[in-house]
């Protein structure tokens, strides 16, 4: 999985990178994809950039140059922009209306934004007059490295210790946990501040190797437990495969009325799924109390009769615009464990894929991007046939009984 895929960058946004932990090359090696897939691409800071940094860009012009922009990105496809150096190793920023204005030109497709500094730290939080985000970000990025888990909070390790600590609600001098850095990365005077209205907050956990992927997959799943995070990426910037693992915010979906309901719901919540959403028919008994579980919503199914289709349907038509996957229990599901979701919730993560499938009868986890086919629907036949029209894009899923393979049902 690139970096692009796994911030969902498109055509027309502007994506600005705070925080520390590699910003700068994470910023680079965005615009390295992008201009890959065809797109043209300025990147920029807000504030500025190490001097020797510019020799990341295959280009690099300044104001007074813009004139020569559009033959820049003709030619490399990804030009930096930004001020003079200043005599102290830096490049400056910009006007604000200067990167603006460059989205109303035909020959840009992509803004990418350094909007503050770190000092090269792994971790760090704003300081009054930072970070520099821009009103047309649609992309919020805040950057930490794993490498400061389990090292002390002070100055060596982190810039600005003294916000970090108030921010993360920890002692200066304390041991850094993922709960800590999860705050200060979704903080909204941290790695949210100046996130603009209707923009898209993704975290970066950065620098993540073998050594430390469960502190940062506790980390991500801190994270999307926040409402105002979109989703998480976790990998190394560095490496030739940046992405290991994109969390995202993902619900489970549990047809009523075969076996006791409790011990699915408790799985699917136990692995990190919210709403966990139990659909049944009118006036059924035997359901689990909504204290149960905190995660947990009880829907009636206006189609008791229709089949499993209608059961997913009736549970996907009420997932908030916040869900961007659903696990679908099958009709008999009583075999399922925590495990098998979380393989389920594996495969979403290192592919994104639209499906993940295993065996036929097992679950079936759908990403968003199913979202409008499953709701038009008319019953379980049009949901095999439509697993069957995806399932050339689907990833396999090693379930609980070791059997995998995408299959149709």
């Amino acid at each position: 999985m690139t970096l692009a895929a796994a911030l969902g960058v498109t055509r027309g946004d502007v994506v600005s990178f705070v925080g520390g932990g590699g910003k700068t090359t994470s910023m680079f090696r965005l615009a390295g994809e992008l201009r890959e897939s065809g797109l043209r691409v300025v990147t920029t800071t807000s504030t500025h950039i190490n001097e020797f940094e510019t020799r990341l860009a295959p280009a690099y012009i300044t104001p007074e140059e813009m004139a020569s922009l559009r033959e820049c990105l003709d030619r490399h496809g990804h030009c930096l922009l930004a001020g003079r150096p200043d005599g102290r190793g830096r490049v400056c920023t910009l006007p604000t209306g200067v990167i603006a204005g460059l989205l109303r030109r035909p020959d840009v497709d992509c803004i990418l934004v350094e909007a503050d500094g770190s000092k090269s730290r792994p971790l760090k939080a704003p300081a009054a007059h930072e970070p520099v985000v821009l009103g047309i970000t649609t992309i919020l990025v805040p950057v930490a490295g794993m490498n400061c888990i389990g090292r002390l909070l002070d100055e060596e390790c982190v810039h600005r210790p003294e916000i970090v600590a108030r921010l993360a609600g920890l002692r200066p001098g304390s041991p850094i946990t993922p709960e800590a850095v999860a705050r200060v990365l979704a903080h909204p005077e941290g790695g949210a501040k100046g996130l603009p209205p209707g923009a898209r907050l993704v975290p970066l956990v950065n620098k993540v190797d073998a050594g430390d992927i469960r502190s940062a997959r506790e980390t991500a799943r801190r994270l999307l437990r926040r409402p105002n995070v979109d989703s998480v990426v976790l990998g190394s910037m560095d490496r030739h495969r940046p992405v290991r693992e994109a969390w995202v915010p993902t619900a489970a979906v549990i047809p009523a009325g075969y076996g006791e309901v409790l011990p699915a719901v408790q799985a699917a919540s136990g692995a990190g799924l919210d709403p966990v959403v139990v659909v049944a028919a009118p006036g059924a008994a035997g359901l689990p109390e909504p204290s149960a579980e905190p995660s947990l919503r009880i829907v009636r199914n206006p189609e008791p009769d229709a089949g499993w289709g209608a059961s997913v349907r009736a549970g996907i038509n009420t997932l908030p615009p916040r869900i961007r996957a659903a696990l679908l229990f099958p009709p008999r599901w009583s075999w399922i464990d925590a495990g098998t979701v979380e393989s389920f919730l594996q495969a979403h993560r290192r592919t994104l894929a639209p499906l993940c499938v295993s065996r036929p009868g097992g679950p079936i986890l759908v990403d968003r991007s199913l979202f409008a086919e499953i709701r038009a629907l008319g019953g379980e036949k049009d949901l095999h046939v439509l697993i069957g029209r995806h399932r050339g894009r689907a990833a396999a899923v090693p379930d609980a009984r070791g059997i995998a393979g995408p299959s149709g049902a």
